[in-house]
């Protein structure tokens, strides 16, 4: 709840928008495959029903593609990155990605080069227990901004709702000195509605509640302390 996918779009549109260039935002799963995102056969049926096999560019390289017709900065968005098998999902193109200048054989024939506008901006959460951070050998091709929660962000958007936000702040920090571990801090997204003082109790027991006996669910007391009605008397 810390805004990563927000601020990696509003990144994107910033350094495209007006300026000659285009972004788009993909995200992985488990599922997600080598033949996705750089090329793989694809069946498909003309108009008389017959089966057809055709070799189809993914997202990355119809993402380059239309890049290379462009004047501007090109960006494509992944979120959920260490969703997938990176190595598998990427093959060859993990090259590309620290010698943007090379140019390299694809496996089902043909070369391919990664356009100089082209840019990639991925999101990851650190506080998926299923996914590890990430693989080592794209880790060192990136540059990393770790997002904690910005409770500045709380003040200023509730400075015009008439909310005070200052208890339930402290309370945010009481919390994540709990957790002890900035990878499972609970962010400050969730606080950010119009009406908040109404929906708050609906928030916390729907959401950051479940959250918690997720990570707690071998320290009951821990929970306890943070129940709604514990807390309510606490906040605006």
């Amino acid at each position: 709840g810390t805004g990563k996918t927000f601020l990696a779009q509003k990144l994107a549109q910033h350094l495209t928008q007006n300026k000659g260039g285009f972004w788009e935002m993909v995200q992985f799963h488990p599922a997600y495959a080598y033949e996705d995102f750089v090329q793989g056969i694809r069946p498909f049926t003309d108009d008389t029903g017959t089966l057809h096999y055709s070799l189809v560019p993914g997202r990355f390289l119809d993402f380059c593609q239309r890049a290379s017709q462009q004047t501007g900065v090109c960006v494509l968005v992944i979120d959920e990155i260490n969703r997938a098998n990176l190595a598998a999902v990427f093959g060859e193109l993990m090259v590309l990605l620290e010698y943007r200048d090379a140019t390299i054989p694809l496996a089902s024939g043909g070369s391919f080069q990664i356009p100089a506008n082209g840019r990639l901006m991925r999101t990851m959460n650190t506080a998926d227990r299923s996914t590890a951070l990430g693989d080592p050998a794209l880790c060192r091709r990136c540059a990393f901004i770790p997002l904690s929660p910005n409770y500045d962000i709380l003040r200023q958007f509730h400075a015009r709702t008439g909310y005070d936000p200052e208890p339930l702040i402290e309370l945010l920090q009481h919390l994540n000195r709990q957790i002890a571990d900035p990878h499972y801090s609970v962010g400050i997204t969730f606080f950010l509605e119009e009406n908040l003082r109404e929906q708050l109790p609906d928030i916390w027991q729907l959401e950051i509640e479940p959250y918690l006996e997720e990570f707690f669910f071998d320290q009951p007391d821990q929970i306890e302390s943070f129940r709604w009605p514990k807390i309510a008397s606490q906040l605006p």
